[in-house]
């Protein structure tokens, strides 16, 4: 199987981890005010490149709110940020080798088309940092990060966002199937 390919971490993964780092950013902890954006239900599966399902796999994801501001402390948005948007969260996989979080659909801002980003560590080890993209986004042909990847795997790291039959709040579904190689230097 084709590994999915590295990008950036990005200058702004979280530096201080929010209190509640589960696999729902749309909520914060006991609260019932949600996030502003389209919900959207991100989930996929990580496998080895012999195409085994990885377990315990701890994948991460954070991105923008709906504004563009992450909850890094440089992020430009500043006091902006949506308050009640996690932005960040993790999930430990199971013997399928399944992930899910609840999170919004992301939106573009400045230089950037709209994205994802993830991390999957095994044994505590980083192995694979990467951005999930909107197929099919206008922006996707300018964004630098996204093209500096060859195009012929540029497809691994676009999914398609699509309602869910029946939701009748609009929620999306996308699904970002992730091959990683079990060492860092893999």
């Amino acid at each position: 199987m084709v590994k999915t390919p590295r990008q950036t971490e990005g200058p702004f993964y979280p530096d201080k981890l929010p209190l509640d780092t589960d696999n729902d950013l749309i909520l914060i902890n006991d609260e019932i005010t949600p996030a502003v954006g389209e919900i959207t239900h991100l989930s996929g599966t990580v496998k080895s490149t012999a195409g085994s399902p990885v377990r315990n796999a701890v994948v991460e994801i954070w991105q923008a709110d709906s504004d563009g501001n992450y909850i890094h402390s440089g992020s430009r948005g500043g006091g902006r940020r949506d308050a009640n948007f996690q932005g960040y969260g993790r999930f430990l996989t199971g013997s399928t080798g399944d992930y899910y979080f609840r999170c919004i659909k992301p939106t573009p801002y400045t230089r950037r088309t709209p994205h994802i980003h993830v991390a999957v560590s095994v044994t505590g080890k980083r192995v694979l940092t990467t951005q999930c993209y909107i197929k099919g986004h206008e922006l996707n042909a300018k964004d630098g990060i996204l093209n500096r990847t060859p195009e012929n795997l540029r497809d691994l790291l676009i999914c398609d966002f699509q309602p869910i039959p029946g939701s009748e709040t609009g929620e999306l579904a996308a699904r970002f199937d992730m091959v990683i190689g079990l060492t860092p230097e893999d």
